[in-house]
């Protein structure tokens, strides 16, 4: 009994490191047992951590994740610590440790999506530094959640489809992706369709995406143009989801035959005519205009045996054009745009006169156009620039010349050609949108949206259907607008989500279905604005349509911005000049403000008699000639009512004198000219003035003197004149 207490004892003093001198019992090899020693190679479990695992988006923070211990020490004598991404490499701060107690911590919110793991190493030291155990792993592994939508690899998937496809047939595929780990449910897409109409004509693998007919009834005629909403959902279709629109064209099929629009037609020309129209066949075709299966080809069955007339095919409006032809015209065609010097067609005459030796030449009798050259000796033709699209000579796309030859006999002998050149088109124009501006509510939900359309110069079948879609070269457009196709010509613009009021400029690409296609890219004006009930703009509103008229909204803030800083640049000018006006009446007025009975008032002074020679220039009356242009008469003499004959002659100019020497002459003989004329009355004559008249509403201004004193005076009403008044009352005033 004792020995086993003994054992258990040294047991346990072995566990704690001390020695408890028992005899009998063998010391330990080492007091430290978590020293690993040469013949042991097995690591404790409490420093091995298996991986741990944490969910993304983890928003109770800081979550403790796990404890590591070192049981080499007691507890507090071990310094943990971690390193690795999340801790001091990038991200920073994500992990954390507590160095005495080893819990490590999740200080941030983890996404899967950019980082699914994290692998750390963990350290223990005792107090000193000293390690006390191998550096270990820790990996921490991210879960993940289902926190992001799967997303349309496109907005809008395409696809064309046989009318009358059996069911089955292939028409595009629609795919989508998820962010989330593909290993889970989170990423476990299916594919639906929500809506396409009735009957369903369509549908769609769940797990590819593909889309296919689902049944017969497929009518280019009736529907021409199928707009399905898909669907996406991850979770295996229980999850987040995701919309798109599939734009599914039915290809036309030659199922419809021309039909005449009436019975009987009646036509009639005159005799001896030829190369001219009598008239037109209307046919109707269900097909689509301008391809290959709505095109009619008419011929003439029976009832002219000489073939006196001819019918053809107008392209543009698929009717039958009756045209009489007795002579045998050269049919050719050209593509629309054809270079100078392209061969057109060889004329060749022969000469029933063969016993004689002649020769035959080649031109042109009729060419509008001027289009052509011929070669005179070997009836070649070819053109010699280029035929505009618009000549109005230009009929249903068939220009006609008229070429002669005629031999060198005498007399000469002519023969007449007629040449028919059937102009092909080409696609050589891109779609042009209409309008070009719009207005559309800034709510997605009021209103219809905006109705866009788009015209081409070329003729079918390089025109419609038309290809709308958003600029790939401005991908955020995607973000908050779509278009819908609404038939081969339209579209329909509408909002994804709420947007800021005002003008805003959408990059539109537009492409025909012309080999090859064209297509342009435009823009367009798009006001967004606040909208009633209705879906119609408010009358508020309507001032943010400036853009659409012409001027953008850019460039109005730099006209507001430029008129106001030019006031600013002419405010310091107009508080400078009424500072200085103010300065100026205030210097004008300072004299005023003083006491008038202090201050001596210099007004005008005059000369001081002959000796004053400061006070006037006699120079002027030493050099006359310089006033010779002062004394010529300027109009008509004035009238002198005191002259006694009313109008006189004046007297003749007097010469200037010439030096100084001879002004006493000059002024003696300018007196003795005054008392000879006779239109200038005696100084001792009664001077007659105007005559006013008797009476006057104004006082008699004998008062002034009638009076010897001023204490006869009232100046008291000068109080009521104002402050300036106000002084001369109070020096006259009674005191």
């Amino acid at each position: 009994m004792e020995t086993v207490l003994l054992l258990a004892l040294g047991l346990l003093a072995q566990s704690l490191g001390l020695s408890l001198g028992v005899p009998g019992l063998r010391r330990p090899s080492t007091l430290f047992p978590w020293r690993r020693t040469p013949t042991l190679g097995r690591v404790r479990r409490a420093w091995v951590i298996p991986p741990i695992s944490v969910s993304e988006n983890q928003k109770r923070l800081p979550y403790l994740l796990v404890q590591i211990k070192s049981d080499k020490q007691e507890l507090g004598s071990v310094i943990y610590s971690i390193q690795g991404p999340g801790v001091d490499e990038e991200p920073r701060g994500m992990f954390s440790i507590d160095k005495f107690t080893g819990k490590v911590f999740l200080n941030d919110m983890l996404d899967r999506e950019k980082t699914d793991r994290f692998r750390l190493r963990a350290f223990a030291l005792d107090l000193g530094g000293s390690t006390l155990e191998e550096p270990t792993d820790l990996e921490i592994v991210v879960v993940d959640q289902n926190d992001n939508r799967p997303v349309f690899r496109q907005e809008v998937f395409t696809g064309q489809v046989l009318e009358g496809a059996i069911p089955g047939t292939y028409v595009t595929r629609a795919e989508a992706t998820d962010a989330d780990d593909p290993e889970t449910d989170n990423a476990a897409l299916r594919y639906s369709i929500l809506e396409q109409g009735s009957p369903q004509l369509f549908s769609i693998d769940e797990h590819t995406g593909e889309i296919r007919t689902v049944q017969v009834g497929l009518d280019r005629e009736v529907v021409a143009v199928y707009n399905l909403s898909l669907q996406v959902a991850d979770m295996s279709g229980d999850g987040l989801t995701a919309t798109a629109s599939a734009i599914i064209t039915l290809e036309d099929v030659n199922d419809n035959a021309p039909e005449f629009t009436r019975d009987e037609f009646f036509m009639e020309t005159s005799e001896a005519v030829s190369g001219v129209d009598v008239g037109r066949l209307e046919v109707e075709d269900r097909d689509l205009p301008g391809s290959p299966n709505w095109a009619a080809k008419f011929t003439i069955l029976e009832g002219d045996p000489d073939g006196h007339f001819a019918i053809r095919t107008d392209p543009k409006t698929n009717e039958g054009v009756l045209s009489v032809v007795k002579e045998n015209p050269l049919r050719t065609s050209l593509a629309e745009g054809a270079a100078p010097r392209t061969p057109v067609a060889t004329f060749s005459a022969r000469d029933p006169d063969t016993e004689q030796l002649q020769r035959l030449s080649y031109f042109k009798d009729y060419d509008p156009e001027d289009w052509l050259h011929v070669d005179g000796a070997t009836g070649q033709v070819q053109t010699q620039r280029v035929l505009s699209p618009a000549s109005p000579f230009l009929k249903d796309g068939w220009y006609r010349a008229i070429i002669l030859v005629h031999d060198n006999a005498s007399p000469p002998c002519t023969a007449t050609g007629t040449l028919s050149i059937e102009i092909l088109e080409v696609n050589d124009h891109a779609p042009e949108l209409s309008p070009p501006s719009g207005s559309l509510c800034s709510e997605p939900d009021q209103g219809s949206g905006l109705l866009l359309g788009a015209v081409d110069e070329d003729l079918p079948p390089h025109g419609a259907p038309f290809h709308f879609q958003l600029s790939p070269r401005v991908p955020e457009l995607a973000r908050n607008w779509s278009l819908n196709q609404i038939n081969m010509s339209h579209t329909r613009l509408q909002l994804r989500h709420q947007v800021q009021e005002g003008l805003h400029h959408l990059s539109l690409l537009l492409r025909d279905s012309g080999q090859p296609p064209q297509q342009r890219e435009q823009l367009l004006n798009v006001t967004v604005c606040r909208c009633g009930h209705d879906g119609a703009c408010l009358p508020g509103a309507s001032a943010l349509r400036v853009g659409a008229a012409g001027i953008s909204l850019g460039a109005l803030v730099i006209v507001l911005a430029s008129v106001a800083l030019l006031l600013l640049l002419s405010l310091p000018v107009v508080v400078l000049t009424r500072f200085r006006q103010q300065s100026w009446d205030k210097g004008l007025l300072q004299g005023l403000q003083d006491d008038l009975r202090d201050n001596i008032l210099n007004y005008d002074e005059q000369g001081g008699g002959e000796e004053d020679q400061d006070a006037y220039d006699i120079g002027q009356l030493r050099h006359p000639t310089h006033l010779a242009a002062l004394s010529a008469p300027l109009g008509r003499p004035p009238l002198r009512r005191d002259a006694p004959f009313g109008r006189a002659r004046p007297p003749p100019p007097r010469a200037l004198p010439t030096s100084a020497a001879d002004i006493v002459d000059f002024i003696n003989g300018g007196l003795e000219a005054a008392d000879s004329d006779l239109s200038v009355p005696p100084y001792d004559t009664a001077l007659i003035y105007d005559y006013e008249g008797d009476g006057s509403v104004a006082g008699t201004l004998s008062s002034l003197l009638s009076s010897l004193g001023d204490e006869d005076q009232d100046y008291s009403c000068l109080q009521d004149w104002g402050p300036r008044f106000a002084r001369l009352a109070d020096l006259y005033g009674p005191h």
